[in-house]
């Protein structure tokens, strides 16, 4: 079924306001069923003269009627009277309708829905009626309340085009409810409002009183009632407490005659999110000071190099300074980024970087690159993951081009396919056929199989270049060789989503 707005353009003559106006209407509806104890549906008739179904909504405070989506069904016969009865006198129509599934007739209350005085849609109260019983104050005082909004609806007085806020995280009816007079006084309030009164130190009877006699903030119906469009508020009440409320105004004639609170405690919601942003602020700072510690082991090795006259104890020493700035990146990327894990491409780039710094010279002149995209993985492995590319690249620029040489590329290439897939590729002097990883004896492929293989729980190929190779990377053969292609393969999905 397409949604009410491509309903509404293919089918009928509505403007995009009268739409957006009954796209709010949805939007706020699942408060004006709680208080009807009722199903609520939404009809539109085409320009051919067929009612159709655009919206329903199940009450959450009481039983549904209907156990199948109508949404996209057009209306029966006895609904279409009702219906057509209520669109063309533009008043409240009772009548009874049959109910697919039902074996009784049910009730069926017919609403116009009005926008700037025209009628563009019908809106159905549906329920069965139950003899015998009598309601309570509490199904009284919902049922006064849900009259004022009807009302509302068929003047046009409701929704508001004023913008509130976010109304999937407003407080429900569930949460806590107070209904006001056109003065501001209390006449009813529910058991969860009276609760959260009490959480909130508030002991006495609210009903009689305004909430600002009480100590309560009443900024929300001060708001509400002074603008005659409802106003939602989050605060702070008293020195714990924290409290959604929402105030919608009752508007008959352009005039505030009452209006309903509804309320909902969200201190521990609340607690909750400030203890997860402190998390992150302490994780955050930890990486960050374990980046700047590295950064001075860094620079104290690299002092200590200078003082070394042995090649390869300063070619040693030059490389145990890369892996250590290595992870320091790791660290310093994982400072920025909040949460358990972290862009991967936010880590190659200035890895890159650093082998272009570290590796490039005119002697060797040597180009690096990076395509796709590696999505995010989690921060667990993002240390020993980048260890192995940046031995990659190290190991792809020492053993496929020497001094002397024209110009060479290195390409990374990244993608995420359930699996974060790794190439790197070069168009230097290339491996030999049968060259195996197992038995290869270089400190950086020692520890790149270890990371993979242990770390990593992955898998990795070392292999001449194809061709094919060669192309997908963007590249051609080089110096008159074939190049070396490294594959690698790691499972990236978390232990918390297994």
């Amino acid at each position: 079924m397409s949604s009410l707005t491509d309903f509404a353009k293919a089918n009928t003559s509505l403007d995009r306001v009268k739409i957006a106006h009954l796209n709010r209407l949805v939007s706020e509806w699942g408060m004006l069923a709680d208080f009807c104890f009722a199903d609520l549906l939404l009809y539109l008739r085409s320009n051919d003269g067929v009612w159709m179904t655009v919206g329903q909504v199940r009450p959450a405070t009481g039983q549904t009627i209907f156990t199948t989506d109508y949404v996209g069904v057009p209306a029966n016969e006895s609904e279409n009277i009702v219906l057509s009865e209520c669109f063309e006198s533009g008043e409240v129509i009772d009548g009874e309708v049959l109910v697919e599934g039902l074996d009784d007739e049910s009730r069926m209350m017919a609403i116009p829905v009005r926008h700037e005085g025209e009628i563009v849609a019908v809106m159905t109260k549906e329920w069965i009626e139950q003899t015998g019983r009598r309601p309570g104050e509490l199904e009284r005082v919902y049922t006064q309340i849900s009259e004022h909004f009807i009302r509302m609806v068929s003047s046009g007085e409701f929704p508001t085009s004023s913008r509130v806020g976010d109304s999937s995280s407003a407080p429900r009816v569930g949460d806590g409810v107070m209904h006001l007079d056109r003065d501001g006084c209390i006449g009813f309030a529910s058991p969860n409002a009276t609760s959260a009164l009490h959480r909130v130190g508030i002991q006495s009877t609210p009903v009689g009183v305004r909430l600002a006699e009480l100590g309560f903030h009443d900024g929300p119906v001060r708001q509400a009632f002074e603008r005659g469009v409802p106003v939602i508020e989050e605060f702070e009440q008293g020195a714990e407490a924290t409290l959604l409320c929402r105030c919608v105004p009752f508007v008959e004639g352009g005039e505030v005659v009452g209006g309903v609170l509804l309320v909902r405690d969200v201190t521990e919601l609340r607690r909750r999110d400030r203890l997860i942003l402190s998390k992150d602020a302490t994780i955050r700072e930890i990486h960050h000071r374990v980046k700047n510690n590295l950064q001075t082991i860094s620079s104290l090795l690299r002092l200590q190099a200078r003082r070394l006259t042995h090649p390869e104890a300063v070619a040693a020493v030059g490389e145990s300074v890369r892996r250590i700035r290595t992870i320091a990146l790791v660290h310093e990327a994982l400072s920025r980024e909040p949460g358990d894990d972290v862009t991967f491409l936010e880590i190659v780039r200035p890895l890159v970087r650093l082998a272009e710094e570290g590796l490039q010279s005119s002697d060797r002149p040597v180009r690096f690159s990076v395509i796709g995209d590696g999505g995010r993985i989690p921060a667990r492995i993002a240390t020993p993951l980048s260890v192995v590319l940046t031995e990659l690249l190290q190991n792809a620029v020492e053993h496929g081009f020497g001094y002397g040489d024209s110009d060479g590329d290195v390409v990374v290439s990244l993608a995420h396919e359930g699996d974060l897939h790794i190439r790197v590729t070069d168009n230097g002097r290339g491996v030999m056929h049968g060259f195996d990883l197992d038995q290869a004896t270089g400190l950086g492929l020692s520890i790149v199989r270890t990371l993979v293989t242990t770390e990593l729980a992955g898998t990795i190929s070392i292999d001449p270049a194809s061709n094919d190779d060669l192309t997908l990377a963007g590249l051609s053969p080089g110096n008159g060789s074939r190049g070396t292609v490294v594959s690698l393969c790691v499972p990236v999905v978390d232990d918390a989503d297994d």
